[in-house]
């Protein structure tokens, strides 16, 4: 079924991880009705807003990373590609840090 796509284990993780998130916001979304509040995105928002956007972000990092893993191998002098794990650190950062502080 899921034979088209190469499952590498980051991506693995990387769908697992939304997958809970989503659950957990629900969860989360039905015990404490939230409320809208402004952090330093310029708009009011509310958890599910903060998710969307975080997740957004992390998506921009991740194909970034990937697009310049080439330039960064030549750049640094690496023997190989700088692994995509690198990439979903700084996303898992990027969306706590807008999801705390957004």
């Amino acid at each position: 079924m899921f034979s088209w796509m190469v499952w590498t284990t980051p991506t693995a993780v990387f769908f697992i991880g939304i997958g809970c998130l989503l659950v957990g916001m629900t969860v989360w979304e039905i015990k404490s009705p939230t409320v809208l509040r402004k952090g330093f995105l310029p708009m009011a928002t509310t958890r599910g807003d903060r998710l969307f956007i975080g997740l957004l972000i992390a998506a921009y990092i991740n194909l970034g990373f990937l697009g310049l893993s080439g330039l960064f191998e030549q750049w640094f002098a690496l023997e190989h590609e700088p692994s995509v794990w690198i990439s979903f650190i700084i996303s898992i950062a990027a969306v706590g840090i807008v999801m705390r502080k957004g």
